[in-house]
């Protein structure tokens, strides 16, 4: 496939942060860059993020132990700590923003598929939808998550806003060997930097303010 995009920055964040923290850091990447990034990001403990239209209460119920935050992405429950997560934002200014989520879904993880593929990993798209079980994401296949011998392994959520779109995926269950990062990278854009941004103050501020507070959490819609 050939890369979407002209060139893209690959941050990878080597430090695990709390879960609201990772949520305000890619609000705050998405407000100021100037290309693509696509970040790859750990967690500090064992955690929860759900869509910005999930209700609270079920997550709390379900998994009371873990580090709760809701996004500002849509989707379903997705615990993490040992998936590997993934946030591409791609500013305003460029062509590819524009997409329609469909069409952007089905880019993304068809470059997703493609490094699995350069990993020795068979995956393929979901073809469709089916019927919503549960809020657990990766219990919901939709068309356009990735799925290995008929699993679904990789599932993401999108906002489109003013200064951009943000694309938030998890890959879980796959032993994924070091440098798919970069190999994910490769199949998204032509060019790649490898580089980070300096926004953790600014990151911390909105956390503390809103990812952080138990009326962003609890927020009823």
């Amino acid at each position: 496939m050939h890369p979407w995009l002209p060139d893209l920055l690959l941050f990878e964040d080597k430090d695990p942060h709390a879960a609201a923290l990772n949520m305000a850091i890619d609000e705050v990447l998405l407000a100021v860059i100037a290309c693509p990034i696509l970040r790859v990001y750990g967690w500090a403990v064992p955690a929860v993020s759900f869509g910005y239209f999930e209700r609270w209460e079920p997550v709390r119920e379900s998994h009371p132990g873990r580090d709760a935050v809701r996004r500002w992405t849509g989707g379903g429950v997705v615990l993490h700590g040992e998936d590997f997560t993934y946030s591409l934002l791609i500013p305003r200014g460029c062509d590819a923003a524009g997409f329609q989520p469909a069409g952007s879904y089905g880019i993304i993880h068809g470059a997703l598929c493609s490094a699995l593929a350069d990993m020795g990993i068979a995956a393929g798209p979901s073809s469709g939808s089916a019927a919503k079980i549960s809020q657990v994401c990766f219990e919901n296949p939709v068309e356009h998550d990735v799925l290995v011998q008929g699993q679904k392994v990789a599932g993401a959520a999108q906002r489109r806003t003013r200064a951009g779109l943000m694309h938030q995926g998890s890959i879980q269950t796959v032993d994924l060997p070091k440098g798919f990062g970069a190999s994910f990278a490769s199949r998204l854009a032509d060019v790649v930097r490898v580089g980070s941004y300096d926004v953790m103050l600014a990151a911390e501020k909105l956390a503390a303010e809103k990812y952080g507070t138990r009326g962003w959490l609890e927020k009823r819609l």
